[in-house]
């Protein structure tokens, strides 16, 4: 997360999915500014995942960067531009409100 807010990454929320899915322990939804910049934070997410030796996450959504999704088994990352983001709305399927849904910020 902190490589999101270094550059930066706007509404940074990180929802803790222990005990509460199989899919994954933890889900990060940020957004860029524009599409050149969801690229970019997808870039450097994916170069330091790879300096830390998880270089096999799944990535969807490249070269578009609209919406990418970066899946490392344990983590789910979802970058968006802002109207996506708004969109898709994919924050409310967990819950604003709930106990498992902690702020980044």
């Amino acid at each position: 997360m902190a490589r999101l807010d270094d550059d930066k990454a706007q509404d940074i929320v990180l929802i803790d999915l222990k005990g509460k899915s199989p899919v994954a322990d933890s889900m990060i939804i940020a957004s860029g500014r524009s599409h050149r910049h969801v690229g970019a934070l997808a870039d450097h997410i994916l170069r330091a995942l790879k300096d830390a030796g998880c270089g096999r996450a799944r990535v969807e959504g490249l070269p578009h960067c609209d919406w990418v999704l970066i899946d490392t088994g344990d983590l789910i990352i979802h970058l968006f531009r802002p109207e996506v983001r708004s969109f898709y709305n994919i924050e409310k399927i967990w819950a604003v409100d709930s106990p498992h849904r902690v702020s980044a910020n």
